[in-house]
């Protein structure tokens, strides 16, 4: 028959800390503002969202490929900042056409 060993000691380190909440100043700030981040009406002057902005407003539109030589950007991140930046956050209503040469053409009313 063998002899049991002694028992384990439990091992010594670092225990689980509770989750950091985020600071309430910055709500607080936001909220004496007058609402969030994705209210607020103007852009920053000179930023690739007013770029694109000026651009979608324009009486054709823009086309992906003019969007994307503006900013620099991939498609899918020009596809992605008009989802997610101009439709969802700004609230805008962006509409999409494709025309007869199968290219995506992007505007908003001005």
């Amino acid at each position: 028959m063998r002899a049991t060993s002694r028992p384990r000691k439990p091992r010594g380190g670092k225990k689980a800390s509770p989750a950091k909440k985020a600071p309430k100043g910055a709500k607080k700030a936001r909220a004496a503002r007058g609402g969030s981040k994705s209210a607020k009406k103007g852009v920053r002057e000179g930023s690739k969202t007013e770029t694109i902005l000026e651009l979608l407003k324009r009486p054709g539109g823009a086309t992906a490929k003019e969007l994307m030589k503006a900013t620099g950007w991939q498609p899918h991140s020009v596809r992605g900042f008009i989802s997610g930046t101009l439709g969802k956050k700004m609230g805008l209503t962006v509409t999409s056409a494709k025309s007869e040469d199968g290219e995506r053409n992007y505007s908003i009313k001005a």
